[in-house]
């Protein structure tokens, strides 16, 4: 295996969208409350929009239904969407009735609109996830956060680069991903 090969799993690997949203919706949470409460919210965000969807996507490859969790064949990704879509709709519904943070309850909407992009683009083309959950994390800190977080952009780059350096992308595709992620949760914050 090649350094570049390496070097882009091992991003791949640590900028997985779990991960991203674990450590990104847990400071959001803390930043939308502005206090230890929101870390709950956050987190409560994190397993919604990314630990529960990681579950089954490592519950199926188990099963054998995928190779591994890049679920690189686009036809066999919408039961995916679906279950993030339903994730995402109970976790922001328990935020509700729980009275979240508006910016976290904001920012799940967010997560859900970009899902429902990702579903209908993939219906005709493949998207990065990795990189729609990147640019949609960096921006909402952003916003929510501090505009300091804009430094951030080079990781959303380096997922797309990781993502075209192992072919499981185009440069558009991680880009039309990124940029969807972006798009997303800036007009649902702005």
């Amino acid at each position: 295996m090649s350094t570049t090969t390496t070097t882009a799993r091992t991003v791949t690997d640590i900028l997985q969208p779990r991960n991203v949203l674990l450590a990104g919706l847990t400071g959001l949470g803390a930043a939308a409350a502005g206090s230890w409460t929101g870390i709950g919210w956050g987190l409560l965000a994190a397993l919604c929009a990314g630990i529960i969807p990681a579950g089954y996507i490592e519950w199926e490859r188990k099963r054998g239904t995928w190779g591994d969790r890049h679920v690189v064949d686009r036809t066999k990704r919408a039961p995916i969407f679906f279950v993030i879509l339903a994730s995402i709709g109970l976790g922001s519904l328990a935020m509700v009735l729980g009275h979240a943070p508006r910016d976290i309850l904001l920012a799940m909407i967010a997560l859900w609109v970009m899902t429902v992009g990702l579903l209908a683009i993939n219906t005709v083309w493949k998207v990065s996830v990795d990189s729609a959950v990147a640019g949609a994390v960096v921006t909402l800190l952003a916003v929510v956060h501090s505009p300091w977080w804009i430094a951030a952009y080079p990781l959303v780059a380096l997922v797309c680069w990781s993502r075209v350096a192992l072919r499981y992308h185009t440069v558009v595709q991680t880009m039309v991903g990124a940029g969807l992620g972006l798009a997303t949760a800036a007009a649902w914050l702005c």
